[in-house]
């Protein structure tokens, strides 16, 4: 079930960077808004549904509020430390250099700087006692995306560049595909991602909960390695072929999607408290994401070995749950 659900996966994430490139150049959108908006927000429908569906079924108890809960702490701790890794190390393996990757930095700049903010406001609302503050701090996380959305739009305007993509695969012989058969083949490829990782999860939970892994954990770091692994997908596959910004803005515009709208769902259906490994691992989270930010800032680039900091920031929270397992 493991290699057949990663299989689907792959297959589900390679159909969706080829039509999801023929969107952007339908839509006359440049690679950041592509990578940052609709790459990011379509391969992030797999977590998504995780927590929904963790806090409306189990409303009575709190097992589901630790699995929502966890999956959404997950999602971004996973893309800013684990899912940074495998991109520089697959820049590293595919170039056999160090060299600067070729990004829009306005863009990947941009979306960090906004998880660091919104993150910021989804932890800090944990320590928030009264509910109707919560609900405020819930209502802010939403409009920041909201700005967030309008920005990377109107920075894409003219930004748009036509360019020789691959062919349409539902459209091999056309040259210029249809929008039906781009968005009936996004849907497809959609579906394939859910269901594979529905399934990845299905056969990882029993393996991890005869390993006594608790609830928390699991959803923490195994259900997060399965739903995020369209965007690692993605990200390694543009890296191949040289579009680093669609492969980091993959990335980095998931990270202020899970760190915003998700957040707020959880805000408003939970108490939203958030235990000492919960705060560990988004201190982690952001940690992983300052350093790619201060390279930007000081060198105006962003060089593989940087995004292998990710994961040491990974190691170190699998550490520190070894170390206490009672967590």
């Amino acid at each position: 079930m493991l290699v057949v659900s990663l299989g689907i996966i792959l297959v589900g994430a390679e159909a969706f960077t080829n039509s999801i490139e023929w969107l952007g150049q339908k839509l006359k959108l440049g690679a950041g808004a592509v990578g940052s908006l609709l790459a990011a927000v379509g391969t992030a429908l797999p977590e998504t549904v995780v927590p929904i569906i963790a806090f409306l079924g189990f409303r009575e108890g709190t097992e589901g509020s630790d699995i929502g809960i966890g999956a959404i702490l997950g999602a971004p701790f996973m893309l800013s430390t684990l899912a940074f890794f495998i991109t520089g190390l697959a820049a590293l393996i595919f170039r056999r250099s160090n060299e600067p990757l070729k990004l829009d930095t306005k863009v990947v700049q941009r979306d960090l700087q906004f998880f660091l903010f919104v993150f910021t406001i989804a932890i800090l609302a944990s320590f928030l006692g009264n509910q109707n503050y919560k609900t405020i701090a819930a209502w802010s996380l939403i409009l920041a995306y909201v700005i967030y959305v309008v920005l990377t739009l109107r920075s894409n305007r003219g930004g748009h560049k036509e360019e020789k993509l691959a062919s349409l695969y539902m459209a091999r012989k056309a040259d210029d595909p249809k929008m039906t058969a781009i968005v009936l083949q996004i849907t497809m490829a959609l579906v394939a991602i859910v269901f594979g990782a529905h399934g990845f999860v299905n056969a990882v939970q029993p393996i991890a909960a005869d390993l006594g892994i608790p609830v928390f954990v699991l959803s923490l770091i195994i259900t997060p390695v399965a739903t995020e692994l369209p965007e690692k997908f993605n990200s390694v596959l543009w890296i191949m072929r040289g579009k680093d910004t669609l492969a980091i803005g993959n990335l980095t515009g998931a990270m202020v999607f899970q760190s915003s709208i998700i957040p707020a769902i959880g805000i408003a259906l939970t108490s939203w408290k958030l235990d000492t490994l919960a705060l560990w691992s988004a201190f982690l989270a952001v940690g992983s994401a300052i350093i790619p930010v201060f390279s930007l800032r000081r060198k105006g680039a962003i060089h593989p070995t940087g995004l292998l900091m990710g994961g040491v920031f990974y190691l170190m929270f699998i550490l520190t749950v070894l170390r206490f397992p009672s967590h």
